[in-house]
């Protein structure tokens, strides 16, 4: 054992472990969880403290390397700590835009009854010079579930945008927050290479600011929410042409392997004077063939799951019809086909007890509408239309009972509907359900 009596090689092995412990501390620790972290920093200074400990019985004269061992091992220790004591100062202070994130806070002003995003919520004003990448902030649009909604503009072209960005450093850390960032920009990418008429675009992503960003297509316009208030409804064939275009354009994702998973009046824009229908915030789709697994939560809007998707079991387009029919029902008749005041009562009435018949509610529905709503409602998915394109032509077919109607309101009739919100169900926002089996769906 004369090499732990020899300074030279003592003093080799510190500059190596000098590398590894900056390796690992650096590139290591950023991608592990806290309690594997701490755990496999512990290992390994009990590790350098027993070798350092053999090396003092095993060679009297090995002061250099006893004193390297225990140098790293002080060292390893001080570099854990102070990299978890500032990992928790940044979660304390949530990654924000300048001046723009202080208005979330303020209660928002009622809401423009035109020139409204996809997301839309209420608006405000934000400070010139504002940038995000290389957008320009103009205002806040809204803010959704794990992020907000800002109106920009692409300074080299003038093209004004909506920005839907994510702190993700504030919702995940570690492994989580490396596989969180990569979720975000495949999802991008996923929905950027949807290229249909009733699709909102994305043109860009990126990443600034510790935010993640997706700048898409600004719509004019209003999300289909506000319609789903009794005094508010629209016209039957309206609502029927409305669905033939989100029927299309689900079938066009579905063809190219992706899921919405959250369609809802709220995902979807409408311009009632110019006749645009666009679906929007594909932001939870998965890709159905992908071989990336997901863990941990399942994504949506309870009131619209379909029983399928709020098991956890694998969905597929069907369940996006489900959705689609779920809709439907609240357009034409302003009510949810299934009311909880739980979760668990919820689930077990998507699971368990059919929807209402639709004539009951609204008698002057024609009967082939209430049939192809209730199709879509089905618990079983085989039960339901086989895809979009069928779903299209079954609404279609029950579109020619107004031969004369179009997908458009006169600028007169469209500027009288009021843009107050609706009373929304407790479930009709979009969540994540933690799973209890972790197993279940991970090929999604």
């Amino acid at each position: 054992m004369s090499f732990l009596t020899s300074s030279g090689v003592a003093f080799l092995f510190g500059g190596l472990l000098v590398l590894a412990l900056g390796a690992y501390l650096f590139l290591g620790l950023p991608r592990l969880s806290s309690a594997v972290a701490w755990a496999l920093t512990g290992s390994l200074t009990a590790l350098l403290v027993a070798f350092a400990v053999s090396s003092a019985f095993l060679a009297p004269g090995a002061g250099a390397w006893i004193a390297v061992l225990l140098a790293g091992a002080a060292a390893l220790v001080a570099g854990h700590a102070g990299w978890a004591l500032g990992r928790v100062a940044g979660r304390r202070t949530a990654p924000t835009l300048p001046a723009t994130v202080a208005q979330a806070a303020a209660p928002p002003p009622p809401r423009p009854p035109v020139s409204m995003p996809a997301a839309t919520v209420s608006t405000a004003a934000a400070p010139d010079h504002t940038t995000l990448g290389r957008y320009r902030i103009e205002r806040q649009l809204g803010r959704g579930a794990m992020g907000a909604v800002y109106l920009g503009r692409d300074p080299q072209i003038g093209r004004q945008v909506a920005i839907k960005t994510m702190a993700l450093a504030s919702e995940f850390e570690g492994a989580e927050l490396v596989e969180a960032r990569q979720r975000f920009f495949r999802e991008a990418e996923t929905a950027g290479r949807l290229q249909h008429p009733d699709i909102v675009t994305i043109f860009d992503a990126g990443e600034d600011q510790d935010l993640a960003y997706i700048a898409m297509e600004f719509l004019r316009g209003h999300d289909l929410q506000r319609h789903t208030q009794s005094a508010q409804l629209l016209p039957l064939p309206l609502v029927v042409h409305i669905g033939e275009r989100v029927a299309n354009a689900l079938a066009h994702a579905h063809t190219q392997g992706v899921v919405h998973r959250d369609v809802k009046p709220a995902n979807v824009m409408v311009d009632l004077v110019n006749g645009v229908v666009k679906v929007t915030d594909f932001g939870i789709a998965r890709i159905t063939d992908s071989s990336r697994t997901r863990t941990g939560m399942v994504l949506g809007t309870p009131s619209f799951m379909s029983p399928e998707q709020m098991s956890g079991r694998r969905v597929d387009g069907r369940a996006d019809l489900y959705s689609l029919g779920v809709m439907l029902f609240q357009l034409l008749t302003g009510q949810l086909p299934h009311r909880a005041e739980s979760m668990a009562k919820l689930m077990y009435a998507i699971a368990n007890e059919p929807a209402p018949d639709l004539r009951t509610l609204r008698p002057e529905i024609p009967e082939a509408l209430a049939l192809l709503v209730a199709r879509a409602l089905s618990k079983q998915p085989e039960a339901r239309h086989a895809d979009g394109r069928q779903m299209a032509a079954s609404l279609r077919d029950v579109a020619a009972l107004w031969p004369d109607s179009a997908l458009t309101l006169g600028g007169a009739s469209a500027a009288a509907i009021q843009s107050e919100s609706p009373d929304s169900d407790a479930f009709a926002a979009t969540v994540r359900i933690p799973r209890t089996d972790p197993g279940h769906n991970s090929d999604l």
